[in-house]
């Protein structure tokens, strides 16, 4: 069963990316991600926002876009930016089941 929150920390780490870099992209596209906070103050994100970040990752990281460009895309064809996430998701979850097939014999 998933979470209903996440922390930074467990964010960056399914994103394979550093907190720090999370926390800019989280301010850079304020429009998409509003993180809930706790009593400290600590970022708390639902699946749905880190959904947003593969997307986030996906343009700016994969295809090399930069954030006014990651952000006019996302507001324009939000829906193909998030079937190319799904379908990398799945392309490396079919290449783990692989290696470990692999492994095996």
């Amino acid at each position: 069963m998933d979470k209903l929150y996440y922390t930074i920390g467990e964010v960056s780490e399914i994103l394979g990316e550093s907190s720090s870099l999370v926390r800019f992209w989280t301010n850079s596209f304020s429009r998409y991600l509003k993180p809930k906070r706790n009593a400290k103050g600590n970022r708390l994100y639902t699946q749905e926002e880190i959904e947003v970040l593969k997307q986030i990752h996906l343009l700016v990281k994969v295809q090399g876009m930069t954030l006014d460009g990651a952000a006019k895309k996302m507001s324009s064809d939000k829906k193909a930016v998030d079937g190319k996430v799904k379908v990398l998701e799945s392309l490396r979850s079919i290449r783990e089941q692989l290696v470990e097939v692999r492994k095996s014999l």
